[in-house]
């Protein structure tokens, strides 16, 4: 059921913006060149504020992975990417990061028509894709590996070598800079790639191509196969060519990859799910920690997966931090994702629309409905969902234990620190954590017990590089980010050395 919302904040009449020079097709890139699928087959692409098809693109299927898998293998085997000394194969990361800043305003608007993300938010996302680059630029040229050495006896070193054939597996939401997370640090170790991007936004994934050409990257060490995850996703898990998969998605998805991966052993690296709470106990700077969590679940129109979507407040605030909370919550504007002035855009697909719509009518019934609650009165078409808040929702409510990766939150109250931690650990979930408090010995002994990959004190999520990035439970298996991306990528052999005599025991021997 859609139902409309009338309090939702009304910016001026929109015109939908449409790019210049928008293709009309979008092919694989495989072996350097751009093809379409071997059998033709395709699937129509539509934009989420008309919902109408503006492209086809070539639909992936077994036979289209095996050529993917193929150029990517004999450009590993054979090709120069590999053996390249670090300094060369950071030059070109870096060319790729020049490349990527000199289109931020071409991305941008591509990722804005694709995905329904707020062009202001979209303009961000050039950057970090470049800084993901030159990072990984950085780090393998400061590579170091241990060496051991046994006095008179044995050196022991650790010889370094890229894994093979990287299959990457990225999802809607703000596609192109989750693909650069994949992309840098597989590059960087030296692996060929075979990057399926998904099925709904695979527009900004058309631009690698030419960045990496542009920059000097060798044909077929990046190929690129458009597709559904049933098919093209599901080809690529299962080839026994492929010895490692990077996934960001859905936990469900998730679980079929780690079952499809184990007939071959392969190495896994998923980040999935999330259902992240912020937890605003009754000393925290509340104006803070309001901006702080609406912005934390409303902006990339709660599309996203470390979204602070369970809020738990302390009861001696509670009620204030519920007031002010929805109040700013339905000023927030959402309209055209191409206005400026726009803060919530328009869902990824129809598909997904359907889906946050149902999670709203369930919070109905299980919430105090605070703001609003449907389909803002101004956007009759598109998949536009007012920021909705409900208050005093249980902790077995679905909206409270189910991701629902939109523009929906809940709050719940909280009398002590244990009833807190009971909260913020009571779900499947355990990517992120957010802790807003004045109390340092509080904070620690928080963050330390919260089953969560990763907590932030008294911020929204501000990435660093060099840390751990995944979740534990049903949020994911491994870590990436700084060295442990690029331990993913390689494998690290053991090499002894031998220096004097080594006592053997003389089998058969006389």
């Amino acid at each position: 059921m859609t139902t409309t919302d009338t309090t939702a904040t009304t910016p001026a009449p929109r015109v939908h913006f449409i790019p210049e020079n928008l293709p009309t097709h979008l092919r694989h890139f495989i072996g350097g060149r751009f093809v379409d699928s071997v059998s033709g087959t395709t699937f129509d692409v539509l934009d989420p504020v008309s919902n109408q098809t503006y492209a086809t693109a070539a639909a992936g299927q077994q036979e289209d992975i095996d050529l993917a898998v193929a150029a990517a293998t004999e450009a590993f085997e054979n090709g120069p990417w590999p053996g390249m000394k670090p300094r060369e194969r950071s030059r070109i990361l870096n060319r790729i990061a020049d490349a990527i800043e000199a289109q931020d305003a071409r991305l941008a608007e591509l990722e804005t028509f694709d995905t329904g993300l707020p062009i202001t938010q979209a303009l961000g996302q050039a950057s970090r894709a470049a800084e993901n680059f030159r990072f990984f630029a950085d780090l393998i040229v400061a590579q170091a590996d241990d060496t051991y050495k046994v006095p008179g006896s044995q050196i022991n070193y650790v010889n370094r070598k890229p894994v093979g054939v990287a299959g990457l597996i990225t999802p809607w939401n703000t596609p192109f800079m989750l693909e650069s997370w994949k992309l840098a640090p597989a590059l960087a170790s030296g692996c060929t790639v075979v990057l399926k991007p998904a099925e709904f936004t695979p527009l900004s994934a058309s631009l690698w191509a030419e960045i990496f050409a542009a920059a000097g990257l060798p044909e077929g060490v990046f190929n690129l196969v458009n597709g559904i995850g049933e098919e093209a996703g599901d080809a690529l898990v299962k080839h026994p060519g492929v010895p490692l998969i990077s996934f960001t998605g859905e936990t469900t998805t998730g679980q079929t990859i780690y079952r499809n991966c184990a007939a071959n052993l392969k190495g896994m690296s998923m980040e999935l799910g999330g259902k992240s709470p912020a937890v605003v106990f009754a000393d925290a700077d509340l104006e803070a920690a309001i901006d702080s969590t609406l912005f934390g679940v409303f902006s990339l129109n709660g599309e996203r997966c470390t979204a602070g979507s369970r809020i738990l407040v302390e009861r001696a605030v509670y009620e204030d931090f519920c007031a002010r909370y929805a109040a700013r919550a339905r000023n927030i504007v959402v309209g055209d994702p191409h206005d400026p002035k726009t803060e919530v855009g328009a869902l990824v697909h129809p598909e997904h629309y359907a889906k946050v719509m149902s999670y709203v009518e369930i919070g109905k019934t299980e919430g105090r409905l605070l703001a609003g609650g449907g389909r803002p009165a101004h956007l009759p078409e598109g998949n536009y969902v007012s920021p909705t808040v409900f208050a005093d929702v249980p902790p077995t409510a679905r909206i409270f234990q189910e991701e629902i990766f939109g523009p929906v939150v809940s709050i719940t109250p909280f009398d002590t620190d244990e009833e807190a931690l009971a909260l913020a650990n009571g779900v499947r979930y355990g990517l992120a954590a957010y802790l807003w408090t004045s109390d340092l010995t509080r904070a620690h002994t928080f963050a330390q017990a919260i089953e969560a990959g990763m907590v932030w004190l008294n911020s929204h999520n501000v990435r660093d590089l060099r840390t751990p990035f995944g979740g534990v439970k049903a949020s994911g298996l491994g870590h990436e980010g700084g060295y442990r991306s690029i331990d993913f990528y390689t494998e690290q052999q053991a090499v002894h050395i031998t220096l004097g005599a080594v006592h053997t025991a003389r089998f058969g021997a006389a």
